[in-house]
């Protein structure tokens, strides 16, 4: 059976460092294996010291997908930014922000954060 690693769109040899140094994040394998864009991004307030509260999807999870703990990862922020460089802009937005993607753009709005999320 080949290993997770095997099956990352971007080899982790691949990544460049696009940003400074800002802790970790969840992302769903809709992202990292799947090879989709961020479509929807979320910051909550962190989990412990390195959490960055950053929370990446493709936008197109079910609930019952994004229930699924084996369904995320954690991973550096800046390895997402190589998976989708346009989310960048955004990094600095407090906990408590959400964004979802312009469609067919790499443009974001902001939007309301679902209480779930927060």
């Amino acid at each position: 059976m080949a290993s997770r690693d095997s099956n990352f769109c971007i080899a982790p040899d691949e990544i460049r460092q696009l940003i400074p140094p800002m802790g970790s994040c969840f992302a769903t394998d809709r992202i990292t294996i799947d090879g989709l864009k961020v479509g929807y991004m979320y910051r909550q307030e962190p989990d412990n010291e390195i959490d960055s509260g950053w929370r990446f999807l493709s936008g197109d999870e079910s609930q019952e997908y994004a229930d699924m703990p084996t369904n995320w990862a954690l991973y550096e922020v800046n390895t997402i930014c190589n998976y989708d460089p346009a989310i960048i802009p955004h990094l600095g937005s407090p906990a408590g922000s959400a964004f979802g993607r312009i469609e067919g753009t790499d443009r974001f709005e902001e939007e309301e954060l679902d209480q779930e999320e927060a």
